[in-house]
């Protein structure tokens, strides 16, 4: 039998080949991937075009249909790579987990949310887990992609899948390697930005490394699974308590009336020890205003306070209520009220140029300010409707933005600078303008309208 070193970075043993290695060498394998939504497509893609046979595995039904179309629906994924390999039988998906007998390795790509006591919702992991379990055989890996605290895979993933008697480790393979999609970005992607890999043993991180490497650019091994699930949250709660730093220094900079941007602006011709972060009425996506909330969780259950990181956490979750009060202050030096003012909010995504608005800051302010008696309205190119719910009594669609439509409102508030927009053109046809993203630094007529917020 062919004898292989296993090199997980942090010691060596001599050992038997896993006949998987073969497999995913040769392109042989059959890769799964649960949960096709920004994170699980953009990975599927990566390995089909790789050359593996991909199956994507959702229990949502649209994605699978859109797929089998050769269609994408999410808007920074264009469909004509989609469809190419769709057509090419290298990418399928389906509704159907037992296809997961017959896959090789599978990367679990699943929402880990928060409950509404602001605690980890294990939900979609454990019931992912539960519905792979009665399918592991031998010889298979398992890989959690999912955003989650410290010992999530070791904890509650894998007891799920060793229901059957198999053993990871022994039987099957287990990993974690987390997601770091940042959707919109032209710069980086799945296949450039490099994959964190932590193994149950040694061996499952050499095949779990030995999948990545034949997709992905760089791989970086670590020593336990534990290790690669919070480097995921360091990553993340470095942004939230700097984006908080530079959120409570923009209330200050108003009170002292300074410009926060220029400052920033300033500090950052520093070549050195300094990294430009920027304020905004709230945060938004998936992970920066979620994964601080699943380390304060462990932490607690150790008996121990993150107190810098809950914060952060409390500024940055003040936000929308500070953008709410700064329109109300802009509103009375008109000599109007918020109570029955009409209102436009520009943005509902979380994000500059994308259409996703999970967690958007955006959602909160006008759920705030109807509540206050205003009248709200928001124009976003790329989102056309907004469901009832996250604070919304009624479902709301983009408005146009037209000049006479503007006209027509007490106030704008620019709460998400797509660049698809024409400030300048806001700026003279509105009576108000509350920017809270410094969209319209480049504005020189019309100052007096703006308010920084």
């Amino acid at each position: 039998m062919e004898r292989s070193e296993v090199v997980s970075g942090f010691g060596s043993e001599l050992a038997p080949a896993h006949p998987l290695l073969e497999k995913i060498r040769t392109r042989e394998a059959e890769v799964g991937v649960v949960g096709m939504g920004y994170v699980g497509l953009p990975l599927a893609m990566a390995f089909a075009e790789a050359g593996f046979a991909v199956t994507g595995l959702d229990t949502d039904a649209r994605k699978v249909e859109h797929l089998s179309r050769g269609e994408s629906y999410i808007r920074h994924i264009a469909s004509a790579p989609v469809r190419r390999l769709t057509a090419s039988g290298r990418l399928s998906a389906t509704t159907d987990y037992a296809r997961a007998a017959g896959l090789d390795c599978l990367l679990i790509c699943v929402p880990t949310p928060l409950t509404q006591a602001r605690e980890p919702d294990m939900t979609f992991i454990t019931s992912t887990g539960q519905a792979l379990a009665q399918y592991v055989r031998p010889g298979q890996l398992y890989v959690l992609e999912s955003t989650t605290y410290p010992g999530t895979t070791e904890e509650v993933l894998r007891p799920l899948l060793e229901r059957g008697g198999l053993r990871a480790g022994r039987d099957f393979m287990l990993a974690y390697s987390p997601e770091r999609e940042d959707p919109g970005n032209a710069r980086f992607n799945t296949r450039t930005i490099p994959k964190i890999v932590g193994g149950h043993t040694p061996r499952c991180l050499e095949v779990a490394r030995a999948l990545y490497a034949t997709a992905l650019k760089d791989t970086v091994p670590v020593s336990s699974t534990r290790v690669a699930e919070l480097a995921k949250l360091l990553e993340n709660i470095f942004r939230c308590v700097n984006i908080a730093l530079v959120n409570e220094l923009k209330m200050l900079c108003d009170r002292m009336e300074l410009d926060v941007w220029e400052v920033i602006s300033a500090a950052s011709t520093k070549p050195f020890g300094f990294m430009p972060f920027y304020p905004g009425p709230g945060l938004g996506g998936h992970c920066i205003p979620i994964d601080p909330f699943y380390l304060t969780w462990k932490a607690r259950e150790l008996e121990f306070h993150t107190k810098f990181i809950e914060l952060a956490g409390e500024v940055n979750t003040q936000m929308p209520y500070y953008v709410v009060q700064r329109t109300m202050e802009a509103l009375n030096a008109q000599k109007k009220t918020l109570n029955g003012a009409r209102l436009l909010v520009l943005g509902a995504a979380y994000k500059k140029d994308v259409d996703d608005v999970r967690e958007s800051p955006s959602l909160r302010i006008i759920s705030l300010l109807q509540e206050r008696g205003a009248v709200v309205d928001y124009h976003d190119p790329l989102v056309p409707t907004l469901p009832r719910g996250h604070g919304l009594k009624k479902e709301m669609a983009s408005v146009a933005l037209t000049p006479g439509a503007i006209q027509g409102y007490d106030g704008v508030l620019v709460l998400t600078d797509h660049s698809g927009i024409d400030y300048a053109q806001v700026v003279e046809a509105a009576r108000l303008v509350v920017d809270t993203r410094n969209a319209t630094a480049g504005v020189r007529v019309g100052r007096e309208k703006i308010t920084k917020a």
